[in-house]
């Protein structure tokens, strides 16, 4: 059984004081049990108010603290979050229903370390210097140097809740900014967990506050005249919503994926089943990087199809409390309704349906998707569950057509031997990340990450995060110590 944890802090962080909301409270529910976990405060505009005014005065100071000062709050913050890991790990297990082994994973390999790395990436932020090119003289230095643009607003998912929020939060503030945190409702507990780390660790009031609630206090924080720069990871349409309301502000979005999965004839079939397992089912396929649509080759279909139904019968799923168990439930009704009426949509369009697993609550079976045709909803919209369509092709071209036809682009998948293959299709593949004889769900935590089209704007993670969230600013100077060649007269340039 699933022993649900009430945590007594669950309360809004506003300049460093924890805060009822506004709005009284909502409750936290497991997904696996529907027990309450545990009382939320639920904040609305006055809140978001405060904590906008308590970032913006704690910008100055902590942009003016000196980076290595920065860096070893951060690096305490890291050993912190290190020491309460499996706590952390236990609630996150049963407030999302991510099986405890993947929540000891986000928690220990992801989520605590971004803390240190981001402190070490931010040592290494290098500006730059050039030459003058405009006069004949050696009295000018050009120096380009980064600013922080101030006060971020984060808003983040319940997928990874402590490690995206994590990489984002580490990031910025790394860079001199001052935060404002709005994790999901749905993960509101164990993303409190990890801020009451940060006093502790020495982080001064101000610098990160913490708005419990819905998307109303998020459309509040984007709106805000007093919020600088966005970072959001979520769907597609929220994502859009927030890139029109504020055009002119820095914005860091990471959405949805249409994962392709493409297997061809010459794959390695047993590792590319393996791959779509782990693609299709990890988390109950809650990922933005899921196998969203699986496309086999028809030499190797019959052969992929009966193999990834063996592994996929195989899988145990119940009580994510359980280190036994590999899938547990889905996170909310809205994300089971919607797998629900594309598996339906699928049906009655004449796909075969396999299950396997739990139906009951919030739980969703495996599902394998046979006779599939691009016609059916799950082949042309995000589905965020653990269902596996699989389309038959016949070469490598119409693998990269249908991939092509999305307008999402975050991440694909290709199974192939063949290195020429590999490198055409991946260049010809839109997305922002391509995975050669690897799952979708792969990804580098110093590498870049983003989509194309619709799956976001900018990229994030190390370096490539610090860009989203510091100007270039250049600083001319004229030394006036040495002798000008030339006038300010029209020499006919270079």
């Amino acid at each position: 059984m699933t022993t649900t944890t009430t945590h007594l802090q669950t309360r809004a962080l506003i300049d460093g004081m924890w805060t009822d909301g506004e709005n009284g409270t909502f409750a936290a529910r497991s997904p696996h049990s529907d027990a309450i976990i545990a009382e939320v405060a639920k904040c609305g505009p006055a809140d978001v108010d405060r904590a906008v005014q308590s970032a913006r005065r704690a910008q100055p100071g902590w942009a003016a603290t000196p980076v290595i000062e920065r860096v070893k709050i951060l690096r305490r913050i890291h050993e912190l979050f290190k020491r309460d890991a499996e706590k952390i790990a236990v609630v996150l297990a049963d407030e999302i229903g991510k099986p405890i082994n993947n929540s000891r994973e986000e928690v220990i390999e992801y989520s605590a370390p971004s803390w240190q790395k981001a402190g070490e990436e931010v040592l290494r932020h290098r500006g730059l210097s050039f030459p003058s090119t405009q006069e004949q003289t050696n009295n000018k230095r050009l120096v380009l140097t980064h600013r922080p643009v101030g006060v971020v607003a984060a808003i983040t998912p319940y997928n990874f809740p402590t490690d995206i929020s994590s990489i984002a939060l580490a990031h910025i503030i790394a860079a001199g900014n001052t935060a404002i945190w709005k994790p999901s409702e749905h993960a509101a507990v164990s993303c409190t967990m990890v801020a009451e780390l940060f006093e502790e660790a020495g982080l001064p009031p101000g610098v990160i506050n913490v708005l419990h609630g819905e998307g109303d206090v998020g459309a509040a924080l984007v709106g805000h005249r007093g919020v600088d720069g966005v970072f959001f990871t979520g769907s597609t349409a929220t994502g859009e919503r927030i890139a029109s309301s504020i055009p002119l502000k820095p914005m860091l979005l990471e959405l949805g994926g249409d994962g392709p999965f493409i297997i061809l004839a010459d794959a390695d079939v047993d590792a590319a089943v393996d791959g779509a397992i782990q693609g299709c089912f990890y988390y109950s396929g809650q990922v933005c990087t899921s196998a969203e649509r699986v496309l086999v080759h028809e030499d190797v279909y019959d052969e992929f199809v009966e193999k990834f139904r063996a592994k996929m019968l195989q899988l145990s799923i119940g009580d994510p409390s359980l280190e036994t168990t590999d899938m547990g439930p889905v996170c909310t009704e809205t994300t089971r309704t919607r797998i629900n009426e594309h598996v339906e949509d699928a049906r009655a369009k004449g796909a075969t349906i396999e299950q396997h697993g739990r139906s009951d609550g919030l739980y969703f079976p495996a599902t394998l998707l046979t006779n599939v045709t691009t016609d059916m909803r799950i082949m042309q919209e995000e589905t965020f569950g653990p269902v596996a369509p699989i389309l038959k092709i016949s070469s490598a071209e119409e693998a990269v057509a249908i991939a092509n036809e999305s307008e999402l682009g975050l991440i694909a998948s290709l199974w192939t031997r063949d290195l020429s293959t590999a490198w055409r299709v991946a260049e010809a593949l839109p997305h922002g990340s391509v995975n050669i004889n690897e799952t979708s769900n792969y990804w580098d935590q110093l590498a870049p990450f983003g989509g194309t089209g619709r799956s976001g704007v900018g990229r994030e993670l190390s370096q490539w995060f610090l860009e989203a969230f510091t100007e270039a600013k250049l600083i001319v100077f004229d030394l006036g110590d040495g002798e000008v060649k030339n006038n300010r007269r029209s020499e006919g340039g270079w």
